[in-house]
């Protein structure tokens, strides 16, 4: 038992150190390289590039993963599958349909795309995909039972989706806009969005916490978990409130950022077998990890432009994924 703890305590520790490397590294990494961080000291314009553009967007990038690897863990732990995304419920199309119908209502010309990304698409990405979540609720009558609640969150995707792409069609020239918050990015990420992610993380990450023992009591089956005089229904509650605010938020900031808040807790449960209480908080912090590495990959790549990080993180993610299934073979991923 107590070795076990302390291999828990180790992960997390390699696991911040890797993240405060990797901070480090994206202070250094845009189009004027390290210079802008030697510089910084005599010279105000690579001082203001440090602070106010390499460091938040590196901060916000681990931010948006720990949201996603933490809503990951809860999807997973709650629907009982190894397969559950933060995108379940129908968040992700929800905040598409949202961004859609902000830019096809103020239109998408340069200046005005600019302002609505500062001020107003963030809002209705968190809107619409908190939305969704809420509708997926009401035709699921409530998170009594866990399969509709599935099925009902596959379908208003699909809906809200389709929703999404007739609105694109009524107003083309959105077409490009959109595109950049569906392909998921960090570059628009500043101070005041690392505060809301922060705070709201905090509240998500303690939640959590203390909701963890529903998901050790879901994980021998719902009868057990019954048997063991644990409020279901009014925790599952809290648990779909948990996962709705992290993924609403991290995609609000972010747009759509693919395979994080899958990957992140099959990483960590192929490192330490742990309860939920200690998963959520480990696939938080290799969300982050993941999210600020992919980051930083899509920044110096093909430096000084930029990849789509949501592109990146779907074919690293999507191929981890694949060498695990051939890995496990028949044995299906656990």
């Amino acid at each position: 038992m107590i070795r076990h703890r302390q291999r828990i305590w180790l992960l997390a520790a390699v696991l911040m150190l890797l993240c405060a490397a990797l901070l480090l590294l994206g202070v250094g990494i845009g189009s004027t390289g390290f210079e802008s961080v030697l510089a910084a000291r005599h010279d105000p314009i690579a001082l203001q590039i440090v602070q106010e553009i390499r460091l938040p967007r590196t901060l916000g990038a681990w931010l948006a993963g720990a949201l996603l690897g933490l809503a990951g863990a809860v999807a997973q732990g709650l629907f009982r599958n190894p397969l559950a995304d933060p995108y379940l419920l129908g968040s992700a199309s929800g905040a598409s349909l949202g961004v859609a119908l902000a830019l096809a209502l103020f239109g998408a010309s340069p200046s005005t795309t600019q302002w609505l990304v500062r001020l107003g698409l963030t809002g209705a990405a968190f809107v619409g995909a908190v939305l969704a979540v809420l509708l997926t609720l009401m035709l699921a009558r409530g998170v009594q039972q866990t399969l509709r609640l599935l099925l009902a969150g596959v379908i208003v995707g699909v809906v809200l989706g389709a929703a999404k792409d007739l609105v694109t069609i009524g107003s083309a020239d959105i077409l490009q806009a959109l595109q950049g918050f569906m392909l998921g990015g960090t570059g628009l990420v500043g101070w005041s969005a690392c505060a809301v992610m922060a705070g709201l993380g905090a509240i998500c990450l303690l939640a959590g916490w203390a909701l963890a023992p529903v998901l050790d009591g879901l994980a021998l089956g719902e009868a057990t978990a019954a048997s063991l005089g644990l409020p279901l229904g009014a925790m599952r509650a809290a648990l779909v409130a948990v996962l709705a605010l992290a993924t609403g938020t991290a995609v609000a900031q972010t747009g759509l950022i693919a395979f994080v808040g899958l990957a992140a807790p099959h990483l960590v449960r192929s490192i330490v077998k742990t309860t939920h209480a200690w998963l959520i908080v480990l696939s938080a912090v290799m969300g982050g990890l993941l999210l600020m590495a992919a980051d930083l990959l899509a920044r110096w790549l093909i430096a000084p432009q930029e990849l789509p990080v949501g592109v990146l993180t779907a074919v690293l993610g999507g191929s981890y994924l694949l060498w695990l299934m051939h890995r496990r073979g028949r044995g299906g991923i656990r």
